[in-house]
Formats: structure tokens, sequence, C-alpha cells
């Protein structure tokens, strides 16, 4: 798992962490937890537990995508996840990860469902989850330019090895997740789950309740830079081939 957080924003790690904590893995697997901080602050390591699988570290200020990438240096196993600071891991979502990935030997990535969690404590389903199965880029990438991007890039399950060949998280100011599983899907297999893999919360504070979050011609540009890397990835014809299977 790799987090990204910045000062002020880590309120809920403990929460993060208890959702991490809980996760049975199959026989053999095991978790880590790097998180990243965007920032040389040092604050948000006061709500992190003493544990040995959780390993702290800052660094220059760049935004998420930044973060995340730095985090992934540091990364030993062979499936990456993130996880965001203030959101939660459902009951099994990475055993199912680890399943999904095993039971397909050429699949490169996986991506589950995702439940908003509201101030009130209600949940709320996305509008555009497609069925279980095979993920075709070609979709995906409709779908994105029609603007109903089915799948919640933070819920994306990958082969480490796979998201280094694409330099992890694009340096881009929003959307670095959507463009990762963008990129994943333009070049490897991937797989839907069904089944929620976590709480994506709802709540003021978050980055992208943020007042100029939405500026329109910025995201213009952050979709022109998005797509334009999509194209090119699919144009170069290579193709994401798993250097070992991952076995349970």
């Amino acid at each position: 798992m790799v987090t990204a957080v910045f000062d002020g924003g880590h309120r809920y790690l403990p929460d993060a962490f208890r959702s991490i904590a809980s996760q049975t893995l199959p026989s053999g697997w095991t978790w880590e937890w790097i998180v990243q901080e965007d920032g040389r602050t040092g604050r948000p390591a006061s709500l992190l537990p003493a544990d040995h699988r959780v390993r702290y570290a800052t660094g220059p200020r760049g935004g998420a995508g930044v973060a995340r990438t730095l985090a992934l240096g540091r990364a030993t196993g062979e499936v990456v996840r993130a996880l965001d600071a203030d959101d939660l891991l459902t009951e099994g979502a990475l055993a199912r990860d680890i399943r999904t990935l095993t039971s397909e030997p050429e699949a490169g990535w996986c991506v589950s469902a995702c439940l908003d969690l509201l101030p009130d404590g209600s949940l709320l389903s996305g509008p555009y989850d497609p069925p279980a199965g095979p993920l075709d880029g070609a979709w995906l990438r409709e779908q994105y330019e029609a603007d109903r991007f089915p799948v919640v890039g933070t819920h994306l399950a990958a082969r480490t090895d796979l998201v280094r060949a694409l330099g992890g998280w694009p340096a881009l100011p929003a959307l670095e997740a959507l463009a990762l599983a963008l990129a994943c899907s333009a070049v490897a297999s991937g797989h839907m789950i069904a089944e929620p893999g976590g709480f994506y919360r709802k709540h003021a504070g978050q980055t992208t309740a943020q007042p100029g979050y939405t500026h329109e011609a910025e995201f213009a540009l952050l979709r022109r830079s998005i797509l334009s890397r999509i194209d090119a990835l699919t144009e170069s014809g290579w193709r994401y081939s798993p250097m070992e299977s991952l076995l349970l």
C-alpha cells in the first residue's frame, strides 16, 4: 500500500491503518504501508502506529502523484495499491486483488468498485460501475472522453513492475490516479472486481472539495495531457508481459 499525505490532511490516517491491519491475506502474502508526506513537516507521522510494516518518509512538495511515486521507490512487494489518506479499504479488498491477479497470469492490473462514504455515514455506489470481468483499454478511454469513467483510479491494484515501467503516477495537479489506470489499460490486460474494494470518504477538507479544484481550462489541459500519453503508449505497440507468475 502507498499513501500520499500532507500536513493538515492526516486526520484520518488511524482509520486508514485499521482498515489495512484488519485485512486477511492469502497464505504467504503480507502487506507493507508506505506513507509519503508531500512536504517535510513530519507532523502526519504523529498519527501513525509503531508498526514495522508502516514506513514513513518526507519529501519536497509536488502533489499526490509525485508523493506516491516517491513511495513507489521504497516498495518491496510484487503488487502495489494506493490508498488515499482519508479513505478506507473494505473487508477482504486486498485478498480479492491478489486472487484476481494470481488467477489471471497475464493480467497486469485490476480495479475494484468504490463506495462513497458520505458525511452522514451513508454509502453511495458509483453510477457507471461495469460488471466483473475483463476491462478493455479502448473502452475505458471512450468512457473517459464521454465523461463516464467507470472506475476509481485509487482502487487500482497493479503489478509493481508494471507501475514502475510506466513511470509511476504522473506529476499532474489532479487526476493522477485516473491517468495511471488508463496508462495501465493501454499496455496490459486488466480486470474489474465488482465487489467494492474501498470507501471514498466525502468531507469538506478533501482536496477535491476545495474551491478552484475543477477549474475548467486547467482540466481541459489535464485531459489533453492524459489522452496524449495514452495515445502514445497505444501507438508504440508495446505490451506489458509479466516477469513471472504471482503464486498463492
